[in-house]
């Protein structure tokens, strides 16, 4: 959900981009003072940063979800307009006049609302107390712990329990790592009462866990369309169910917990540091399971778990040489260079070397098609389905000295072109 914050634009992540401020690779560098927010056991967090290639500088700023795009349009009068006003209400009412482009029909619109529908009514419950629950607060909508702790074994045995149960419940992918204030919004942000807020996550819960959501193929195949945010809707609210029902769970064990979606702090950060995935080009998290075409949630607990280390499988180096994003942008809100600390807007995260998304530009294109946009990752070629054989091999030669020939080959039989939306609802 956090792509641009660490990647690309968020709420909808309305969609896909967790516009806040982007994340890449990391790395302290030896002979610089550690960053604002860092750790005290900085050298430890160090060594953790260059595994998971961050790539960290001395005027590193933590961020201010005031400053998330989607934030932005309701403060900023830069973003804010009638027609963003128009695109966050389509969400929940019908427009006056429907569009006869394919894909964005009353029909197409009635499948992405309906997909979204269990998120908004955990985010719509407490309005009335200024919270929108998944996306500017944690969730609240838990009961409290047990008084009585039950041991269920050591660090490495509650792990493995606990990514049984986020799975049985339905999560895709499910990764552990430490608490990292580095990646906490430095403060939150209402967008009923335009006020700032503090951090709500409670001292002492030093283990985040994250959760994936995997988002439908076939409906991503259809960006740019009102169906494809149904791909988007969906993953958010199974992600609301799983990332609550695993908190409760831990807490009916005696120990405390919060579950958080797009809400409290930036996602791919912890989801790089939990082994999920690498950092793509576009700002994503780019997963060897699914690609990039996942939703993130989180779960902070007190409960002793042990962490697991970064994945690397060729992303950073295909990425390096891959310019589909980037091209496929109609914006051009991708960059084609290689990682810089260069931010675009206050909508970027200060002190990183990445690739980073000008927010800006990628919600203008999501206002402007009163939808959300997925185009990027439709066109990444680590969006496959990996239940086949041959996408999985394609993936292993893809982080070997064939990348340019495996990106050729995907480009040749056509992967990445866009579904009709009209296909996919008439197909048996």
């Amino acid at each position: 959900h956090s792509f641009q914050s660490f990647g690309t634009p968020s709420e909808a992540d309305v969609l896909i981009l967790s516009l806040s401020s982007t994340l890449q690779e990391f790395s302290l560098p030896e002979s610089q003072n550690a960053p604002a927010g860092t750790p005290s056991n900085s050298d430890n967090f160090h060594t953790k940063d260059v595994k998971a290639g961050f790539e960290i500088l001395a005027h590193f700023k933590r961020f201010n979800q005031k400053n998330d795009v989607f934030r932005r349009s309701w403060w900023d009068d830069r973003i804010r307009s009638e027609k963003t006003e128009l695109f966050y209400t389509t969400y929940r009412q019908s427009l006056k006049d429907w569009r006869k482009a394919d894909g964005f029909t009353q029909r197409d619109y009635a499948l992405r609302n309906a997909a979204w529908h269990v998120s908004d009514l955990f985010t719509e419950m407490k309005e009335s107390e200024d919270r929108r629950e998944g996306f500017t607060d944690a969730f609240t909508l838990l009961r409290d712990p047990s008084s009585e702790k039950l041991d269920i074994g050591t660090p490495s045995q509650s792990a493995i329990g606990i990514k049984r149960v986020a799975q049985a419940f339905g999560a895709g992918l499910v990764g552990i790592t430490h608490y990292d204030q580095r990646w906490e919004y430095e403060r939150k942000f209402s967008d009923q009462s335009l006020k700032e807020k503090a951090a709500e996550i409670p001292a002492g819960l030093d283990h985040v866990i994250v959760v994936a959501q995997p988002m439908d193929y076939d409906w991503i195949r259809t960006v740019p369309a009102a169906l494809s945010g149904a791909a988007t809707g969906l993953g958010y609210s199974h992600d609301a169910l799983v990332v609550l029902s695993l908190t409760q769970y831990i807490r009916n064990l005696g120990y405390q917990a919060f579950a958080s979606m797009n809400d409290t702090s930036l996602a791919i950060p912890y989801a790089i540091k939990s082994g999920l995935g690498e950092y793509g080009r576009h700002g994503l998290l780019i997963t060897k399971e699914f690609g990039p075409r996942v939703r993130l949630g989180k779960v902070y607990t007190d409960l002793p778990l042990a962490h697991d280390q970064p994945v690397v499988f060729g992303v950073k180096q295909f990425c390096d040489t891959c310019q589909r994003c980037a091209q496929g942008c109609p914006v051009k809100a991708i960059p084609s260079g290689p990682p810089t600390a260069e931010v675009h807007n206050q909508s970027n995260i200060v002190g990183v070397r990445k690739w980073t998304v000008n927010g800006e530009k990628c919600f203008g294109y999501w206002v402007a098609q009163n939808s959300d946009c997925a185009i990027c990752i439709r066109v990444c070629p680590y969006n496959k389905d990996y239940t086949k054989w041959q996408h999985r091999l394609g993936r292993q030669l893809a982080g070997t000295h064939l990348r340019g020939f495996m990106l050729w080959l995907d480009s040749a039989l056509g992967y990445g072109e866009r579904m009709t939306p009209k296909s996919w609802w008439q197909r048996e």
